[in-house]
């Protein structure tokens, strides 16, 4: 079912518009097929009708058409909302393919350098209120703010450091309402390691962007770009953070309270991450996990790397790979409920190779080491 566009007045604590924007995609909204019986994610395989030059036929993409899907969420009824972050664009898709639905478009996003919509995530009580969270980047700072479809989006936490580059965008509430937010250093490493500074840290707020602990909103340090952060959903309340750098490996990492990541000096931190990926295969966008696999979108590596942590600190095998070089560049990856793990791809950043109908959505059901989902 669409989403009834609600439209809320202009609060007080809004935020202007502020450009600079990108051009909106000329024409309608993206087409992904007509609509077909709803069914289980497909498995990953090669597509329905390999040869035809179109993607038509192809299971796993339940969308196309999209200028760089960053932030993606999956609403109660199994649809999913996705955010452009070149235009501030809201889209519904669908995993039975039906035409992709406008929702809104975000005011105020400014998009120099690599900022943008850089994250989406679901109030804890989205069934009473409807709200969306999201990571942004205005022409002053990034921030995060929350909103209903067609509302106006209110801030919730202020004056994240803003660059050309390295602006961060992990967003994710754990199970008990609380809200993790991922920063860059904005090209400046020292930034990671300055207390005074929320840049290049995992920060823990509550949904008015409150600090949870009495120390303040920092709840680790020492990162280069957290562009992702994702719960495990085990008893534990485990937390895993990605983060992106182009001076080293990208890392996996296990969040604990009042850790140190070392970055800007390597072996510096005072936990070592659960995995450590190099350039070409990396260039880590997403995470979503379950238990102990943790699934990770790979921009420059074109692939979702899948990771089995031991619990104790590594990993309990070697990652293995998903839809490896078939779709480009990936970035967003998130598991819904019936194991469907959704990822977006990103080959319209101007990195990337785009075909025709990119940028996609796509949804597959990913294998566990038995064959079945993982969930």
């Amino acid at each position: 079912m669409a989403l009834t566009l609600v439209l809320a007045g202009c609060g007080e604590d809004g935020y202007e518009p502020a450009g600079p924007f990108r051009p909106l995609p000329q024409g309608p909204p993206p087409e992904v097929g007509p609509p077909t019986e709803s069914s289980p994610a497909p498995a990953p395989g090669d597509p329905a009708d390999p040869g035809s030059g179109t993607t038509g036929g192809d299971p796993n993409v339940v969308a196309t058409g999209l200028t760089v899907p960053t932030g993606l969420v999956v609403l109660p009824d199994g649809s999913a909302v996705v955010g452009e972050r070149e235009t501030g664009r809201l889209l519904q898709v669908f995993p039975d393919r039906s035409p992709a639905q406008e929702l809104m478009v975000l005011p105020g996003v400014d998009t120099a350098g690599d900022g943008g919509l850089l994250g989406l995530a679901l109030s804890p009580t989205f069934d009473e209120d409807g709200l969306f969270y999201a990571y942004v980047s205005t022409a002053t700072d990034n921030r995060v703010v929350r909103f209903p479809i067609g509302g106006t989006p209110n801030p919730v936490l202020t004056g994240l450091p803003r660059g050309e580059v390295h602006n961060g965008g992990g967003l994710a509430f754990a199970p008990d309402g609380t809200l993790f937010v991922g920063t860059g250093d904005t090209g400046n490493p020292a930034l990671a390691q300055d207390p005074a500074s929320l840049g290049g840290k995992v920060l823990h707020v509550d949904v008015f962007g409150q600090p949870v602990s009495g120390a303040g909103p920092v709840f680790s340090r020492g990162f280069s770009d957290v562009t992702a952060v994702c719960p495990s959903g085990d008893e534990a309340g485990t937390f895993y953070a990605v983060d992106e750098s182009s001076a080293g490996p990208d890392e996996l990492n296990e969040l604990v309270e009042g850790s140190d990541h070392g970055w800007p000096a390597a072996g510096a931190g005072t936990i070592t991450p659960l995995l450590e990926i190099g350039n070409a295969e990396g260039g880590l966008g997403g995470c979503a996990a379950a238990g102990t696999t943790v699934f990770l979108g790979a921009l420059d590596g074109q692939r979702v790397t899948v990771v089995q942590v031991d619990g104790n600190g590594g990993v309990a095998e070697d990652p293995t790979e998903l839809l490896g070089g078939r779709y480009g560049r990936l970035r967003t990856v998130v598991l819904d409920s019936e194991g469907g793990l959704w990822v977006t791809t990103s080959n319209r950043d101007g990195i990337g190779t785009p075909a025709e109908d990119d940028d996609k959505v796509l949804r597959i059901l990913p294998p566990s080491s038995t064959g079945s989902s993982p969930l």
